[in-house]
């Protein structure tokens, strides 16, 4: 024992000093005792995150050493020893990134060089959100306002949406705030969800006080950044005096079902940050520590899987702090978001008549706002496909052709339809944004008034809710009796009607829909593309060499329909009774001649067939539901029975 006392003291001694250099690392890296490199180092790890600290933010690399990844796998890890940190799970997010995505740093170009006279104010307002600890340093210490020239050199801004970006937010105007206007705490604390915390390390290692803030579990968080309006400007650069929603991501939350006003609503980090009941230490090195519970997972996933794929693959030339490893669990979290959290999809059968098929594709949105939501390049499309028994195609909407386009689609834009007939018109689910003259624009600034907004509306979506205004409905959508409704306001659904001519076919049908998604369609690029800049040309060379593939969100399918239209309906010699039934038996009535009786499922699949009409009648299956009776004679007639 007493032969390493001595080198323990001095171990402790100078891990004093080198704490010591740390705590006192302020505003400017080249200051420091230490530099960043030195540090990353003197740690072992090799972390990549910055170690900034100018008096008011820290970076992510001062809270890796707890919340990071831990050797001993004590701290941060589920019960299955997986980790969990929020460090790994959050390090290739698009919030961790928000200050390197390149299509970001594209777009600010974009507007700049529409509008030059506004970039102070419009990089300082781009800033607010994607680098907040960069420009609200330059709020705190009175250094003007923070532009791009600014942030590529200022690590913290580079941090992106980072740690003490959302824990060092006030309670003060929660909700109520939008447009990046952000409230902090002046003091160097950490709030977190949990009461009574350890506070010692925290605020010895790195000079924070660690306390419970219930504000960081309320959806209020998300809202600063998650509503953005921007002030119109005409053709000119004049501004109109009007605002335009450019995302209205919270509003849409606050306008559903999943804000019920009480504590058990399920709020953004209640999806995006899910929680896990078992009990998990959320600091390593102390073995002192107790679990805690329930514990939120920073995956801080939203459906952006393609910008994340763009991303991993550009790592080093976007001096991206994550591996590609973290990029692929990212990536997998989105895109299980996606297909299995996002959306319900039933594909029906609903009659034959005159050579034509109806049928209903009904969509659910399962998500708590509008789907898609946030920006308006993200738009979800509805495929629809009618195959021959011999794969042949009778007829197709909303397919994409080689440049993931799809076909048919207007040049301005796709209105929403209630019912499709013709091959050229496709169910696109989008916001449009028009200009002071009416015209489509991509430009953010000239963004005047919506011309479409047909995205779907989450459970519990009112047109009398007070924030109507910022979420509203428009176009086409607003008169569809199917859409947001089904049978009540604010069923969060739409019904598309497709009518198929069969053209005189007989035989067997495959019908196929799906839902697909698409975050940055490349028809939304094009006027950007127009421009050329440093920030836009490296962009477009990424986005040129991605994976364009959507993302399939939901799909369903009827296999092997029989056609039963070579004969009609009308003038029938028969009758069949009662239509609808309650107990499953019909009666048929008529003087012809009978070759058979066959009972048809909506899908086309056969679960009857009687040689002659039974005197006792027909019996149906026993499930609810709707079925076909045809009866074939010298005149087959085909009836379509519901049972209730």
């Amino acid at each position: 024992m007493h032969v390493y006392a001595k080198p323990v003291i001095l171990l402790a001694i100078a891990a004093m000093a080198y704490l010591g250099s740390v705590v006192n690392y302020r505003w400017t890296e080249v200051n420091a005792y230490h530099g960043p490199h030195e540090i990353n180092f003197f740690r072992g790890n090799g972390i990549t995150l910055p170690l900034s600290d100018n008096g008011y933010f820290m970076g992510s690399g001062k809270c890796d050493g707890c919340h990071g990844f831990d050797e001993t796998q004590h701290a941060n890890v589920n019960e299955l020893g997986h980790d969990i940190s929020p460090i790994t799970m959050w390090r290739a997010s698009m919030m961790a990134n928000s200050a390197k995505d390149p299509f970001w740093r594209a777009k600010v170009s974009h507007e700049v060089t529409v509008n030059p006279q506004h970039q102070e104010a419009l990089e300082d307002k781009c800033t607010s959100c994607h680098a907040p600890m960069g420009r609200y340093s330059h709020v705190e210490f009175n250094l003007g306002s923070y532009g791009i020239s600014d942030l590529e050199n200022d690590s913290l801004g580079l941090d992106g949406v980072s740690c003490l970006a959302c824990h060092k937010q006030s309670p003060q105007g929660l909700g109520s705030n939008h447009s990046g206007d952000l409230n902090f705490i002046g003091a160097p604390v950490a709030f977190g969800p949990f009461e009574k915390p350890f506070e010692p390390p925290m605020q010895e290692l790195v000079g924070l006080a660690p306390t419970y803030g219930e504000h960081i579990n309320d959806a209020g968080i998300c809202a600063g950044c998650h509503t953005l309006l921007t002030n119109s400007v005409d053709l000119n650069g004049n501004f109109t005096g009007q605002t335009f929603v450019e995302q209205a991501t919270y509003h849409e939350w606050l306008n559903s079902a999943y804000d019920d006003g009480q504590s058990n609503a399920t709020t953004c980090q209640g999806c995006h940050m899910p929680r896990i009941d078992e009990g998990v230490v959320i600091s390593a090195n102390y073995l002192i520590l107790f679990p805690r519970q329930p514990y939120a997972k920073h995956e801080l996933v939203g459906g952006n899987s393609f910008m994340l794929k763009l991303m991993k693959n550009n790592i080093s030339s976007l001096g991206i702090a994550a591996t590609e490893e973290h990029f692929d669990s990212t990536i997998a979290r989105t895109e299980n978001m996606l297909k299995h959290q996002t959306m319900n999809l039933d594909l029906d059968l609903m009659t034959f008549d005159n050579d034509t098929a109806y049928f209903e594709v009904r969509l659910e949105n399962l998500a708590g706002h509008k789907f898609p939501s946030g920006y308006p390049a993200r738009r979800a499309f509805l495929e629809f496909v009618v195959l021959t028994q011999t794969g042949d195609t009778l007829f197709k909407s909303g397919v994409l052709n080689p440049s993931y386009g799809i076909n048919g689609q207007n040049a301005d834009f796709e209105p929403h339809y209630n019912i499709i007939k013709a091959e050229d018109q496709a169910q696109i689910y989008e916001l449009v944004m028009g200009d002071v003259n009416g015209n489509v624009t991509t430009v953010l600034e000239r963004a005047f008034q919506p011309l479409k907004d047909n995205r779907l509306a989450p459970l519990g979506f009112s047109t009398l809710h007070s924030v109507y205004d910022t979420t509203m409905i428009v176009g086409n959508a607003t008169v569809d009796p199917d859409f947001n409704f089904d049978g009540f306001e604010g069923s969060g659904t739409d019904v598309v009607h497709y009518h198929v001519g069969l053209n005189g076919y007989n035989g067997t049908l495959k019908v196929v829909s799906r839902v697909y998604y698409q975050s940055a369609p490349r028809k939304w690029m094009q006027e950007m593309f127009s421009h050329t800049t440093t920030a836009i040309n490296t962009f477009k060379a990424m986005y040129d060499n991605a994976d364009h593939t959507p993302v399939l969100v939901a799909a369903d399918s009827i296999m092997n329909i029989s056609v039963v239209t070579s004969v009609p309906n009308r003038g029938s010699e028969f009758a069949v009774y009662p239509n609808p039934t309650t107990d499953g038996v019909v009666k048929i009535t008529g003087t012809g001649k009978v070759d058979a009786v066959k009972v048809y499922t909506l899908s086309g699949k056969l679960v009857a067939n009687y040689a002659r009409i039974p005197s006792k009648g027909i019996e149906l299956p026993k499930s609810a539901g709707v079925y076909y009776v045809r009866i074939e004679s010298t005149r087959s007639s085909v009836f379509r029975i519901v049972r209730l």
